[in-house]
């Protein structure tokens, strides 16, 4: 098996092993009631609806 000739800095291993770890931006999607961008299995702040029924009421 072969070894590395010279040890590997830090900072090129860190990097190297950066590149599995990405995050990803949260998903969004668009309300069925007032078309307002929310997160998914959530309710809307907007218009206060989840899953087609009012959960919560908004003053607007």
């Amino acid at each position: 098996m072969g070894n590395p000739a010279r040890k590997f800095s830090r900072g090129r291993r860190d990097s190297r092993r950066a590149q599995t770890f990405k995050l990803l931006s949260p998903n969004v999607m668009e309300c069925p009631q007032c078309h307002e961008v929310k997160l998914p299995h959530r309710v809307c702040k907007k218009c206060g609806f989840y899953n087609g029924k009012q959960v919560i009421s908004v003053e607007n």
